[in-house]
């Protein structure tokens, strides 16, 4: 039997190396992390934008990037100072790490370049990003802060088939705050890959954020978060 584009990634990640291949993906160093504006129409409708007809792409840097763990009890999301920066808001969504470079990739080639999923928190200072947008400014300073991009432990894709029906959540203070799917994605994983690939080339390590789904809102200190994303579950306190 023929082995899947994805199980065939795990394997590669793994061979010749006796720890998983979620282990060998934590230790690839990240380059940039791609981030996809609204790839949601109700996302996009409830922030009052209009929906793109591209995708809509922007970055963050790798020194944005915390990390939180299954089974870990000291997992922190750490907001900046609201006194200082406004409110802090959560926008939970699909992410996926390249295993090879991708450069004017067709969607075919994009699939093979996925080496593992998880969910990540796009962290977003939103009274910033409104602000600078009014005055035609670049809104880095809103999105690109340490500890912007909250990123949870990578797994193999092969479970998720060709992610185009993905189904992952976001709950705080155990209500659901997130309900994600990515069926309802304007542009399909894959698809954004290869667009992404003719903007800029992407590269092994390269992380892709794929977009939240409606329901962002304000973290507020004291949240409990619990990502799930099928077999898989995190917990983090908002600091």
């Amino acid at each position: 039997m023929s082995q899947s584009p994805h199980q065939s990634l795990a394997n590669a990640i793994a061979a010749g190396n006796p720890e998983s291949s979620e282990t060998a993906a934590h230790k690839q160093a990240v380059g940039k992390v791609v981030c996809v504006g609204r790839n949601y129409a109700a996302h996009a409708e409830e922030l009052g934008n209009s929906v793109p007809s591209t995708p809509m792409l922007f970055m963050k840097p790798a020194s944005s990037i915390a990390y939180i763990h299954r089974d870990a009890d000291d997992n922190v999301v750490v907001r900046p100072d609201a006194a200082t920066y406004g409110e802090t808001h959560y926008e939970a969504e699909l992410c996926v790490r390249l295993a090879k470079d991708l450069c004017r990739a067709d969607v075919s080639e994009a699939a093979h370049a996925v080496g593992a999923v998880t969910l990540g928190l796009d962290l977003t200072l939103r009274e910033l990003q409104s602000a600078l947008k009014d005055k035609g400014y670049p809104w880095e300073r809103a999105k690109c802060f340490d500890g912007a991009c909250v990123l949870a432990d990578w797994v193999a894709p092969e479970a998720f088939g060709d992610l185009r029906a993905v189904h992952y959540q976001l709950h705080i203070n155990d209500a659901l705050a997130q309900d994600g799917d990515t069926s309802l994605m304007l542009f399909s994983v894959y698809e954004l890959l290869a667009d992404i690939s003719h903007a800029f080339s992407l590269k092994a390590g390269d992380v892709v954020m794929t977009g939240t789904p409606s329901g962002v809102g304000v973290l507020h200190a004291g949240d409990n978060l619990r990502l799930t994303l099928g077999e898989h579950g995190w917990h983090a306190v908002v600091k």
